[in-house]
């Protein structure tokens, strides 16, 4: 917790579910530096814990994230001596969604409300993303003359094609949810209401699927092509084929037993 701006990072753990919350009330949740240096450690932590099987980034009340907190930054930017990410505070935003991104297993962004500048980025890092009605999204560099990281220009890209990307990226516009789902940023557009349910629902079923199809189909979605052989040797290796057919034969749940490797 930042006592001074009451911003913190919330999470928990339950059912084999890790749920990230954003917390900064007075500024609609944007993103202090205290709070970019945390999230890398905390999804570490959380990646090496087996009791996890999937990962859910959302944020505190009606709002995902309106971005970093640019007084936080500039402070941070301005203290004597600073150098390296808190001279650059883009640095700290880029190592955040870098480490949201390594995650090993499924990740899912569950918004409401302003999802802008830093939030779009931590969101796009995700692997899913679902909203619900009203939400609105933008890509805001343009607005504060930033240069965008090559790193999540290129990963915002691949969500939503080149045209769409720069139409967020040149224009800084707020887009809202719907426009956001037939771009391809969104992944499902729920109902007022309705979110919490099909987060519940949605996540049940990805912590009962075999996590070696989610751990490659992870890498293999994401452009790692250089490591069929390993796949091949960690397939050969578990039980899950065997116990995903026989499951299915015997018409029951399958009692998947692979793990990632820590």
């Amino acid at each position: 917790m930042d006592a001074a701006t009451d911003a913190a990072l919330l999470h928990t753990v339950a059912d084999g579910v890790a749920t990230i919350v954003i917390s900064h009330p007075a500024k609609r949740n944007a993103m202090t530096a205290a709070m970019w240096r945390e999230l890398p450690g905390l999804v570490a932590g959380l990646a090496d814990d087996p009791a996890v099987r999937v990962l859910v980034l959302t944020g505190a009340g009606p709002t995902f994230c309106a971005g970093a907190d640019i007084s936080s930054l500039t402070r941070d930017a301005a203290e004597p001596g600073a150098s390296g990410e808190a001279a650059d505070p883009r640095a700290l935003a880029v190592a955040a969604e870098e480490a949201l991104a390594a995650f090993p297993k499924p990740t899912l962004a569950a918004i409401r409300g302003f999802c802008v500048g830093g939030g779009s980025q931590l969101a796009a890092a995700c692997d899913l993303r679902f909203a619900e009605e009203g939400a609105s999204f933008g890509v805001t560099p343009a607005k504060l003359g930033i240069v965008y990281a090559a790193s999540s220009t290129r990963r915002l890209a691949s969500l939503v094609g080149p045209a769409w990307a720069k139409y967020l990226l040149f224009s800084a516009e707020l887009i809202g949810a719907e426009t956001a789902l037939r771009a391809g940023f969104l992944n499902e557009l729920l109902p007022a209401g309705r979110l919490d349910k099909r987060i519940a629902e949605f996540t049940r079923i990805l912590a009962s699927r075999s996590q070696l199809t989610q751990a490659s189909a992870k890498e293999f979605a994401d452009g790692r092509t250089d490591r069929d052989a390993y796949w091949e040797d960690q397939a050969a290796g578990s039980e899950d084929t065997a116990e995903g057919v026989a499951a299915f034969l015997e018409r029951r749940a399958p009692r998947f037993t692979w793990t990632p490797a820590p």
